[in-house]
């Protein structure tokens, strides 16, 4: 396992305001160098790459900063949840005084009743085919579950 020089091509600059390892980059020890790469390996030696770092100060900077980049996600989170709450009621404000009769843009599909058991499904019409109430579908399998006997 020694440096044939292809890491060269993956070398990574030194980031501004941000660690090396909080913005992505990996270490490989062999190769002595800090490389922008996705696999867990070096392309270069295959040495396993270092995605923390070992001594204790820079850990702790490391992991404030990936709490400081969870809390941020998930307050920007909360407020778009917020925002889509918002929007949605607005819409479903604006629906009511359309007909009811149009379909919704949204990607839940209506469910409609099957015909024998009235069950609600999305598409009933491939339920109605397989209904256990469905008339036909019973002759068929008393037909087929004779042929298997004789």
């Amino acid at each position: 396992m020694t440096c044939k020089g292809i890491c060269v091509r993956y070398k990574a600059q030194k980031p501004v305001g941000t660690g090396r390892y909080a913005s992505g980059q990996r270490r490989c020890q062999i190769c002595e160098i800090f490389i922008k790469w996705e696999g867990l390996w070096c392309p270069c030696c295959g040495y396993r790459l270092r995605t923390k770092p070992r001594n204790l100060k820079y850990k702790a900077k490391l992991r404030a900063r990936v709490e400081a980049d969870s809390m941020e996600a998930a307050a920007a989170t909360e407020i778009e949840s917020e925002v889509q709450e918002v929007t949605v009621k607005a819409k479903s404000k604006a629906k009511t005084a359309k007909s009811k009769t149009t379909k919704s843009k949204t990607k839940t599909k209506e469910k409609t009743p099957c015909k024998y058991c009235e069950k609600l499904f999305v598409y009933a019409d491939k339920h109605e085919k397989n209904c256990k109430k469905n008339p036909d579908v019973e002759v068929s399998q008393k037909s087929e579950s004779i042929a298997i006997k004789a």
